[in-house]
């Protein structure tokens, strides 16, 4: 069974099981092991019928996706940042690591 979700502004597909990343839970500060519930799906399905998904408008009434917190803060890859004028001598340089929360998606409840 699998769901899509909206978290953070955006949709994520997530299956029971899988380890995702989702914006900063709680200012770093919750507890691992603790659960958290995505109240906004948007479609439902199932791999073995194709053609009986869910579809929400613009959710799905009565569906949720529950998870477990596995990692309350996880620092994301460098980026840097660069600016630059020509034949004026301005150059700097700034860094940014985003920080997210991984969740273990436990069940999906249509």
């Amino acid at each position: 069974m699998y769901a899509i979700i909206e978290e953070s502004g955006g949709q994520r597909k997530v299956c029971e099981g899988d380890e995702i990343l989702i914006d900063l839970y709680q200012s770093g500060e919750a507890d691992a092991g603790s659960s958290i519930e995505f109240d906004r799906v948007l479609l439902v399905g199932d791999e073995s019928d194709a053609g009986k998904a869910k579809i929400g408008r613009p959710y799905v009434e009565g569906a949720s996706v529950a998870g477990e917190i596995v990692d309350p803060l996880v620092k994301g890859e460098k980026i840097n940042i660069y600016k630059f004028k020509a034949k004026k001598g301005y150059k700097r340089k700034t860094g940014h690591r985003q920080r997210y929360t991984a969740v273990k998606i436990t069940s999906i409840k249509a």
